[in-house]
C-alpha cells in the first residue's frame, strides 16, 4: 500500500472503532439493552482502535482479539502502553459476550466497566496518534 492507502485504511479502522464505542456507550438508553452487547462492542472498539494505530504505523499484526498482544506491538514510548497495562478482562468479551459458556452472563456493572476501559484506551490512543501526526478528521 502507498501512504495514501495506508492512511485511508487506518482511518476506516478508526471510524469503525469510534462507531463501536458510541454504540457501546449509548446501549443502556436502548429499551432492548443487553449488557453483553455493550461488553462486546467495547472490546471491538478497543481492538479496532489498536489495529488502526498499527495500520497507521505499518506494523503487521496477527489475526487475534487479544488486546494485550496488539497493544504490545505499538512503540514502547506510546502512552497507551503505559496507561493500559492489562487488557485481559476487556479481551475476554471478544468471545465471552458472544457465546454461552460456563461464566455467568455479564451484568450492567460489567458493561459499564468494559465501556469505561474501552473509552480510556481509545482516548489514550487518540492522543498518541495525534502526537504522531495522524489526521483524525
Amino acid at each position: 500500500m502507498n501512504a495514501d492507502e495506508v492512511l485511508l485504511e487506518a482511518r476506516r479502522w478508526w471510524a469503525y472503532a469510534l462507531e463501536d464505542l458510541t454504540a457501546a456507550e449509548t446501549a443502556p438508553a436502548n429499551a432492548a439493552y443487553v449488557p453483553r452487547h455493550a461488553c462486546w462492542l467495547a472490546q471491538q472498539a478497543a481492538e479496532k482502535a489498536l489495529k488502526a494505530g498499527l495500520i497507521f504505523l505499518q506494523i503487521e499484526f496477527p489475526f487475534t482479539h487479544d488486546l494485550d498482544v496488539l497493544r504490545n506491538l505499538l512503540p514502547s514510548d506510546w502512552s497507551v502502553r503505559a496507561r493500559h497495562t492489562d487488557l485481559a478482562e476487556l479481551t475476554e468479551w471478544a468471545v465471552g459476550a458472544r457465546y454461552p459458556g460456563d461464566a455467568p452472563d455479564p451484568n450492567a456493572a460489567d458493561a459499564r466497566k468494559a465501556v469505561e476501559q474501552a473509552r480510556g484506551l481509545v482516548d489514550s490512543l487518540e492522543k498518541d496518534l495525534f502526537d504522531h501526526d495522524f489526521p483524525l478528521a
